[in-house]
């Protein structure tokens, strides 16, 4: 998939809608030095491409209770597309799954998980290695002691986009 050139403006749109989802078109446009309606119709076009996803709330869920954030480093015992096809869908219905990345290096995947507790963890992790559809071979666990910065959000202007 080729990326969609963007130019400043876009940007600009991007990066205030990453700051403040719920600013108001007037805002906005005045943000990004645009009158209201073409500032409208550029995010709608940006919506419209998927390049604009949807607009969330974040919810720091450390202040609601308990959690433990881990990071798991999974190795599948075979390999192949239906392998890694079977494996990522898993993944991707599993609500305490925060992220999931396919990797380069002595692992497979590298995967985010929120949990209740360790006791809950170790049983996600174990149902990993006990089903066989699975594939999962190994499973190195690294237990986040605190963040140090951990927003979940990647900002646009960390993103460099060719001219």
């Amino acid at each position: 998939m080729t990326a969609r050139r963007l130019d400043a403006i876009d940007l600009k749109i991007l990066a205030e809608l990453q700051r403040d989802g719920r600013v108001t078109f007037q805002k906005l446009s005045e943000l990004v030095g645009l009158s209201p309606r073409p500032c409208l119709e550029r995010v709608r076009r940006l919506e419209r491409e998927k390049i604009l996803l949807d607009y969330t709330a974040r919810v720091d869920v450390r202040k609601l209770a308990d959690v433990v954030v881990v990071f798991a480093q999974l190795s599948l015992a075979k390999q192949g597309r239906e392998v890694r096809a079977s494996f990522e869908q898993h993944m991707r219905k599993l609500p305490e799954v925060l992220e999931c990345f396919e990797v380069s290096g002595p692992f497979d995947y590298l995967v985010k998980i929120v949990c209740p507790s360790l006791a809950a963890y170790q049983k996600l992790s174990e149902g990993w290695l006990d089903d066989p559809r699975l594939n999962v071979g190994r499973v190195v666990t690294n237990i986040v002691l605190r963040p140090v910065r951990d927003d979940g959000i990647y900002p646009v202007s960390a993103v460099e986009i060719p001219e």
